[in-house]
């Protein structure tokens, strides 16, 4: 992934983007052109964290199972950030059990659900592959040292019949972003309308870039 920025050169600030996957941290900034005036640029840096999730409790599931799962972004910057979160929740076509027991027919169906907390706002969804994807802003800009609230606390596996997904392998990885507030969201609007701003410029720069 690369942030293919152009900035004027009057411009003070450079634009900031920063992407990590669990087990990692990497940040992205633009080219800066050189100008007389000397500034410090700040920087972006993240850390997604799932502090309940245990992986070697999770090993073998069972149907409508509830897994202890709470990403967050932690920011160890400098510079005030929009930060986002991308879920990836797999689709199997599978028959599944209702609410009141009955079958259902086989469908596409995702295979795990969670529920967002209060703090962040459904930005996309939409299916890519054989996955479900949902992208989440933050409803505040990240300071630096702060941490986020979690964007859920678990996930719950589908109701599915058993024998379908046998020694199947799954997961539901969780990707953070994070996009330097200063001059990318526009001066007006809420905080997710500005948040929403920066993150469409962001992709209008990465068009061609797998994610």
């Amino acid at each position: 992934m690369k942030t293919n920025g152009k900035i004027k050169k009057a411009a003070v600030a450079a634009v900031i983007v920063g992407m990590v996957c669990a087990g990692g941290t990497v940040a992205y900034l633009t080219d800066n052109e050189k100008v007389v005036n000397e500034f410090t640029v700040g920087s972006v840096e993240i850390e997604l964290l799932e502090p309940n999730w245990k992986p070697e409790e999770n090993k073998m599931l069972v149907p409508a199972q509830e897994i202890l799962k709470d990403p967050q972004i932690k920011h160890t910057g400098k510079s005030d950030a929009f930060v986002y979160l991308e879920v990836a929740i797999p689709i199997k076509n599978v028959v599944t059990v209702d609410k009141e027991g009955n079958r259902t027919e086989s469908s596409d169906t995702e295979l795990f659900s969670f529920t967002a907390g209060k703090d962040w706002t459904l930005l996309q969804s939409e299916k890519k592959g054989t996955d479900q994807i949902y992208v989440y802003a933050y409803n505040k800009i990240l300071k630096p040292s702060e941490n986020t609230t979690p964007l859920f606390e678990k996930v719950v596996f589908a109701n599915v019949i058993e024998g379908q997904l046998d020694a199947q392998k799954m997961s539901v990885p969780v990707k953070a972003y994070a996009i330097q507030s200063a001059n990318t969201g526009g001066n007006s609007g809420s905080v997710i309308e500005q948040a929403k701003t920066a993150f469409q410029k962001y992709l209008n720069q990465n068009k061609e870039t797998p994610a």
